[in-house]
């Protein structure tokens, strides 16, 4: 398409990003609705047929998902029956439209990406992600994701769960935004909350990652407070017998709850180390369902899977 989106624009040529970003182009726009305007936003054009039963699908999902970019992604359809010429000329020049619906995104010009067939949303929406990536940029959900990250990094919960609830609104089906409402309640001591949290995930995102995390953290936190109680207990056990495996990991559960990570882990580890499998591998598990709750990147978890590891594969 060298010849095609090679071509220079004229100055000031493409929309401004306030202005509509869901339009039906043709081929006489197709040069100003999408190669120019590529120059300045990234535009996916969506290749359709009224014949196309998967079109019927796609076309309102790529509508959803650029009106949650909030101007920050064009969406260009093109019917492929009323655009024969223009169809005729992409595929000279390598663009695959023998079969519909197919979405290329356009960026500086070029051809950045492509895909056939209808995506599910979370699909659609991985998709225009990475695409604004690429271009710099990202949804507003990750935006405001990001921000409330950094509202719990400071210790501000409640301004944090807040934010989660705004990307909620706009992307009800955001597993980091449910599982981030539901570990700052759990911040705040709101368990019952933060239950109720969970049971409003919807159904198709209920296991995902982040929130079989969240979930995980839940079931520690009400374990840890009633083992917390006993820290003593379990401390002047280990002193009188450093077997007693239960107090070890009775005081790992009631350290995870006090955020003491690193010490938690090296006490479940410790039981490993003393007697690998001790109560049907419960130290294993437990550890695991740490990392679950910490998250798999948080540098306690990075660290414990590294031992847990070493342990397992002496």
């Amino acid at each position: 398409m060298d010849h095609i989106i090679g071509q220079t624009p004229a100055p000031g040529a493409g929309p401004a990003v306030g202005a509509n970003m869901i339009i039906d182009g043709d081929q006489a726009t197709f040069m100003v609705d999408v190669v120019e305007a590529s120059r300045t936003i990234p535009v996916l054009v969506d290749f359709w047929a009224p014949w196309c039963g998967p079109c019927k699908t796609l076309t309102p999902t790529l509508e959803k998902v650029v009106r949650a970019a909030g101007g920050r992604i064009k969406l260009v359809k093109i019917d492929i029956d009323k655009n024969a010429a223009l169809v005729q000329q992409l595929v000279k020049l390598g663009l695959p439209l023998q079969s519909v619906p197919t979405v290329a995104a356009f960026w500086q010009g070029q051809i950045a990406d492509l895909f056939q067939g209808a995506l599910p949303e979370s699909g659609v929406k991985r998709f225009v992600e990475t695409l604004l990536k690429g271009a710099g940029g990202s949804m507003p959900a990750a935006d405001l994701v990001a921000e409330a990250k950094k509202a719990t990094e400071t210790g501000q919960h409640a301004e944090a769960a807040g934010i989660y609830g705004e990307v909620i609104e706009q992307e009800p089906e955001n597993p980091e935004a449910w599982a981030g409402m539901v570990r700052a309640m759990l911040a705040m001591g709101e368990e019952e909350q933060a239950q109720e949290t969970l049971e409003q995930v919807p159904a198709n995102i209920a296991e995902h990652a982040e929130i079989s995390g969240a979930r995980s953290a839940l079931a520690l936190a009400s374990e840890g407070r009633a083992a917390r109680e006993k820290l003593g207990a379990f401390e002047a056990a280990l002193a009188a017998d450093a077997g007693d495996h239960q107090a070890r990991y009775d005081l790992a559960t009631a350290l995870n709850a006090m955020e003491r990570r690193e010490e938690a882990a090296e006490a479940l580890l410790e039981i490993i180390r003393r007697q690998r499998g001790w109560n049907e591998d419960a130290a294993r598990l437990q550890l695991l369902k740490f990392f679950e709750a910490w998250g798999f990147e948080d540098a306690a978890t990075t660290a414990a899977r590294r031992k847990l590891s070493a342990l397992l594969f002496r």
